[in-house]
């Protein structure tokens, strides 16, 4: 799944004048010419405790009652409190029950109410106060109970398909191109970790990361001219978020993806500053370059494994990540969805 962000027309790369690889002004150069560009970095933002934009958490969905006619799926977030799961039909639960009996089986057997989990309350609802993987799966609550004293006891048996479901993973992979010094030498090191840390620093105050997935240095030959060599820079773009973790930030504006958009600019603006700079210098330009036109940016919106969104089959809850196999997921064997092996579409939702 990848989609590339148009770029600009690539300037014909005869910058090959510069000085001799080695020489202290050259390795000066690079460092000044980098960190000339991280004191433009925006005001810090924080967190947004958010559902996913498919998932709409209303008065209706705070109480989920059931059906005799069909299991009932019920949505639960990871590690978060669930909803009420009623023993009670929509007719029933407009209408008097006498001496009403409430008793719920899951995937381990007989629910107590006394378990730390899960709670059964007085009226028969179900509530999971952390809701884990290993909890999804089938729930039945077995239901006895009269509309008169004079009728016999009445039987009913609901069941609930419970899924845990968690957020896709985002995040921006960059690819850009840099004109290096030979292949072998110790100042493309040097130059890559210069560059990973001017990085990470332009978005540390918007919680995200920047994380290097791979470096390689090519001798590339030029459209007739010779060779060059090229450093080629793959390095991803994520939101420091957890599940689990504190997310003291209630604005809309800390929401995940508005903090990595706001990462994106500020990263593109630092890669054309370098064209900027480099076409007003009236010196040669230093060893290791940026080449202009060869940043690209790819929008990678997947699940974690066991995880899979399926629009047909969770039609309420279409860009969850929902658990595969409820009630039978096992983290160590990394149980996949079928359905999300394939590269997608920009946008779209896969499995890693």
């Amino acid at each position: 799944m990848e989609a590339f962000a148009p770029g600009r027309r690539r300037r014909r790369r005869s910058w090959r004048w510069a000085r001799a690889a080695g020489s202290p002004f050259t390795r000066a150069a690079v460092v000044l010419l980098l960190s000339a560009f991280v004191m433009r970095a925006s005001p810090s933002v924080g967190y947004l405790i958010r559902l996913p934009r498919g998932f709409r958490l209303t008065q209706d969905t705070v109480k989920i009652v059931g059906s005799s006619d069909f299991p009932v799926k019920v949505y639960v977030m990871l590690h978060q409190k669930s909803p009420h799961l009623l023993c009670v039909t929509p007719r029933l639960r407009n209408s008097e029950m006498i001496d009403p009996s409430f008793q719920w089986h899951g995937p381990r057997g007989k629910i107590i109410s006394e378990n730390n989990t899960a709670q059964v309350t007085s009226t028969g609802s179900l509530i999971f106060q952390n809701f884990e993987e290993s909890m999804s799966g089938v729930y039945t609550c077995f239901l006895e109970y009269k509309l008169t004293v004079e009728e016999i006891v009445k039987n009913l048996q609901l069941k609930y398909v419970i899924y845990a479901y968690r957020e896709p993973h985002y995040y921006y992979q960059f690819t850009a191109r840099y004109h290096a010094a030979p292949c072998n030498s110790i100042y493309n090191i040097s130059f890559e970790k210069k560059l990973l840390q001017i990085l990470s620093k332009l978005v540390l105050d918007l919680s995200c990361e920047v994380s290097l997935l791979k470096s390689e240095c090519h001798r590339v030959k030029m459209q007739r001219a010779g060779f060059q060599n090229e450093l080629f820079f793959t390095f991803s773009v994520s939101s420091l978020d957890t599940e689990k973790g504190p997310k003291p930030c209630a604005d809309h504006n800390c929401e995940s993806s508005k903090r990595l958009s706001k990462a994106r600019n500020l990263i593109e603006r630092f890669f054309n500053q370098q064209v900027e700079v480099l076409g007003r210098r009236a010196e040669p330009l230093p060893e290791i370059y940026y080449i202009e036109g060869t940043l690209q940016m790819v929008w990678i919106n997947r699940c974690f494994p066991g995880y899979g969104m399926n629009t047909l089959k969770h039609p309420k809850c279409p860009e969850c990540c929902v658990i595969c196999s409820p009630g039978s997921y096992n983290p160590r064997d990394g149980t996949h969805c079928l359905q999300c092996n394939s590269s997608l579409a920009f946008g779209a939702k896969a499995c890693i």
